[in-house]
């Protein structure tokens, strides 16, 4: 396997940058192209691999701050398999333990890190780490899909649960399942970030797949529905919203909707942004503490199937909305795939009512791997990022191409003044 790991594919002579093809050694001014991420980055912004595991896989690289003001960074983690096309560490279609969650620590803010570590185990797989410390506790919860096999469907949906620790992330509880009260056993997939209101009501979405099916161009499809689990009682009960199973949003010209992403904006109001296949991300918003909801509805952001990437600058004002401008294929194609190469950035200083002109952030520099057999999902990949806005740097942390957890850092005074599709074609 030393022999593969040492296969890093080399940099593109071309790389995509908007809707066009930019050589390499001419890149935009103030980009550069960075041969030991496989990126094109700007100037302003440094990073490194964290991990990397090429033979089974890593998955979505998530973040937090933890109490005692450590930076903690999880993801699963899949085991060894010289299957390149297809690698098994991801949890969905397996009824075998193929994944472990694994850690890494940082106690200066990501200046240095600790040596990966597994925080839990169980018997098995894991989807992602969606953290939460309730306000005024010290308290590091981990939620998230939780496919037991027992609470599995054997494809994609699954109990949703969560694990809470007492002493900053260091041991963790067993894991608490969710059985809301209008929908017991409830199964699905909730791998996006959850949300504490102003009045301390817990929101977390979760999507359920329905049928499945074999997609023309090879790839698996399905028919999804989007719902939130709301609790108002710090986890001793939940329903769901908008209406429990199979009654929840979707988008009625492709049965789907994914992977919603809300988000508190103060008192009543939470805002929150999903996945569709449309080349928009929707959106939803709810005015009375996520008891209601305005009918989901596109926004103006330009996406593929991809999920949001939502985020509060450290203002907690501004919403930052990271998607890929790009909108070329339908559901899980290769276009679709190709599309997640590219990172841009709109804001909104109005809850999500109005967006800045998107912003270029960044591309994958690498070229195609011949090991993948064209598979786009993973050649492509610049999606799932997660941001954490600190002592006024912006942190992502990203899963490039499936197979390196990357940690990036800016300024967020640079971020904001990043070229504008306008500005790159004028270069």
């Amino acid at each position: 396997m030393t022999d593969l790991l040492l296969l890093e594919r080399p940099l593109a002579a071309q790389i995509r940058i908007g809707q066009s093809m930019v050589a390499r050694s001419r890149l935009p001014s103030g980009m550069r192209s960075d041969e030991g991420l496989g990126l094109v980055l700007p100037t302003a912004m440094t990073g490194s691999r964290l991990y990397s595991n090429p033979y089974g896989g890593l998955y979505e690289t998530r973040c937090t701050v933890t109490p005692d003001g450590d930076f903690l960074l999880m993801f699963p983690d899949g085991l060894a398999t010289t299957n390149r096309k297809s690698p098994n560490g991801h949890y969905g279609g397996q009824r075998t333990k193929v994944n472990r969650m694994l850690a890494l620590r940082s106690r200066d803010r990501g200046g240095s890190w600790s040596a990966p570590f597994v925080p839990f185990d169980q018997d098995f797989n894991q989807h992602g780490f969606v953290p939460l410390i309730p306000q005024g506790t010290r308290t590091l919860c981990c939620f998230g899909t939780q496919p037991r096999f027992d609470r599995f469907n054997g494809v994609e949906n699954a109990a949703i649960g969560w694990r809470r620790s007492e002493d900053d992330g260091r041991t963790w509880s067993e894991v608490h399942y969710i059985e809301p009260r209008d929908d017991p056993g409830f199964q699905g997939m909730s791998v996006q970030r959850m949300t504490e209101t102003g009045r301390g009501t817990w929101l977390i979405g979760a999507h359920t797949g329905t049928t499945w099916f074999p997609h023309s161009d090879g790839w698996p499809t399905t028919s999804t529905r989007q719902y939130l689990l709301r609790s108002a009682d710090r986890g001793a009960t939940w329903t769901v919203r908008p209406r429990p199973r199979p009654d929840g949003w979707f988008v009625p010209a492709s049965g789907r909707m994914d992977e919603l992403r809300p988000i508190s904006l103060g008192g009543d109001e939470v805002y929150a942004q999903a996945r569709t296949t449309t080349g928009r991300i929707w959106q939803t918003r709810s005015l009375d503490d996520g008891l209601t909801w305005s009918e989901p509805a596109p926004s103006p952001l330009i996406h593929p199937d991809a999920p949001p990437m939502l985020f509060l600058a450290e203002d907690r004002e501004t919403l930052l909305a990271f998607h890929h401008n790009s909108h070329t294929g339908s559901h899980f194609n290769r276009s679709a795939m190709t599309d997640r190469a590219q990172l841009w950035l709109s804001a909104s200083r109005d809850g999500g009512r109005s967006w800045s002109e998107p912003r270029f952030v960044l591309a994958n520099a690498l070229e195609e791997d011949p090991r993948n057999e064209g598979n786009a999902w993973r050649d492509h990949q610049c999606s799932y990022i997660d941001v954490l806005a600190v002592d006024g740097m912006l942190h992502l942390f990203m899963p490039h191409r499936w197979q390196h957890a990357v940690h990036l850092q800016i300024p967020y005074q640079a971020m904001l003044n990043l070229p504008t599709a306008a500005a790159l074609s004028g270069a």
